[in-house]
């Protein structure tokens, strides 16, 4: 009986009824002590095995008793709009209910009108139908295209509610390396100025003060080239607190210092076309990662080295700065 709920259910979470919990209802039990959302309870009820006291279904206005043990069982799902492809993915974590990939630039994070193939989901739909596992792709963030850096992919239904959750109250660290034209002025400091798309062009966000709030801490890491040489590229450690559509390209342009190689919103003259062609892309790396795993409630955190792009373009930007 339990290899065939293993077959069709995620591994279960469970909790104890202790005794200040007696005389509570199921519902309560878990929104305490596991923080289990209304819709994935309502989800997970529906099932034979999906909700139960002691092996027995429960709903979720029963009450129980101090001692009594609670369980709550997804069942196992695929994502069939996704078609598998042997597509190399650098994983830099994996357990059964967390995968953390290093994104290269160039690669689309999930199928979109017009891309449905050659995406990271197509990779990592294709990992785990080789490792004879039934998850569907459930990313908790996602990069731009020609972003490179660390996405978190959920593995549960549950999992990806508590990431989702974790990122509205700002608890997920997420940090950024950007290589950008001009000095900020401050050299570390934060730009909190709302976002939106512009009405002109709607794939292309703007500042302005009917947009959505948008806030982005940065400090100047490096510097290309000496104060007297004029230097006109540096190197930004960016942290997120909002997390908007273009957010730090967006911002960066708005501080009078845009992204290196970045198309849309980088000059429209007087760039270096030596520093453009090294990087092929906006100078953009998700460098860190972290927050509290959701099943082990420890801290986590990774990092992904700098992609070989954004190490040559360093090289140059030192050989012609002279540091």
């Amino acid at each position: 009986m339990i290899e065939q709920l293993d077959h069709h259910y995620y591994k279960p979470l469970i909790a104890i009824v202790s005794e200040a919990e007696h005389g509570k209802t199921v519902r309560t039990v878990l929104e305490r002590q596991l923080g289990v959302s209304r819709k994935l309870l309502s989800q997970v009820k529906q099932t034979e095995h999906g909700l139960t006291v002691n092996e027995v279904r429960a709903y979720t206005t029963a009450t129980v008793v101090a001692g009594d043990v609670i369980r709550v069982r997804m069942e196992r799902e695929v994502s069939e709009d996704i078609l598998p492809q042997a597509i190399p993915i650098q994983i830099v974590f994996e357990d059964e209910s967390l995968l953390i990939v290093n994104k290269p630039a160039g690669m689309i994070v999930h199928p979109t009108h017009g891309h449905y193939t050659g995406t990271m989901a197509n990779g990592v739909v294709y990992h785990w139908q080789q490792r004879g596992e039934r998850v569907r792709f459930r990313p908790v963030h996602r990069l731009d295209e020609d972003t490179s850096g660390l996405v978190a992919i959920a593995k549960t239904s549950y999992v990806h509610q508590q990431l989702s959750e974790q990122m509205q109250k700002n608890g997920i660290l997420k940090l950024y390396r950007a290589y950008v034209y001009n000095s900020p002025v401050p050299e570390k400091g934060t730009v909190d100025a709302p976002i939106d798309r512009n009405p002109e062009e709607p794939h292309i966000r703007i500042v302005t003060p009917e947009g959505y709030p948008s806030v982005t801490h940065y400090e100047t890491a490096r510097q290309f080239g000496s104060d007297s040489e004029g230097a006109a590229a540096f190197a930004v450690q960016l942290k997120l607190e909002t997390g908007r559509t273009h957010q730090i390209r967006v911002h960066m342009q708005h501080l009078g210092c845009p992204l290196i190689g970045d198309k849309m919103y980088g000059p429209k003259q007087g760039a270096v076309e030596e520093w453009e062609t090294a990087v092929g892309r906006q100078a953009l790396h998700a460098e860190i990662l972290g927050f509290t795993h959701p099943m082990t409630k420890q801290w986590m955190e990774w990092r992904a080295s700098l992609p070989p792009e954004l190490v040559l373009l360093e090289q140059i930007l030192s050989e012609q700065k002279g540091v």
